[in-house]
């Protein structure tokens, strides 16, 4: 494994505990079809979101939800429709959201959770 990918394996890990401690359900985790990966798919009492997860290590390249590209939403929005067709309805609400994971040497992992941010 990479150090890239243990960094965002450690990120997603992060994210996924930060959003259980505020009572979110994580319904999947890394779902993976021939197109593509939802890091993250959770369910509150009124959403059910498709959490994509950023990971850095520094602020050089600014900070990891800027990584989430216009094509990369766009990506995220047609395998969210993939897993939809495959599960049990009705969908009332759902929205796209971005956690931010900024892991600095000596510092606390700093965790934003972006709501609805595309």
């Amino acid at each position: 494994m990479t150090d890239r990918r243990a960094l965002g394996a450690h990120g997603e890990e992060l994210a996924a505990r930060f959003l259980q401690a505020a009572g979110i359900e994580i319904v999947s985790r890394n779902w993976r079809c021939r197109y593509g990966e939802l890091d993250l798919i959770v369910r509150d009492a009124q959403f059910t979101a498709f959490v994509e997860v950023k990971t850095r290590s520094g602020l050089g390249f600014g900070i990891p939800a800027e990584a989430v590209t216009f094509t990369k939403q766009q990506r995220i929005r047609r395998l969210a429709l993939l897993w939809l067709a495959e599960q049990d309805g009705p969908w009332r609400h759902i929205r796209f959201d971005v956690v931010s994971v900024l892991l600095t040497h000596g510092h606390e992992p700093v965790i934003d959770h972006l709501k609805a941010v595309f």
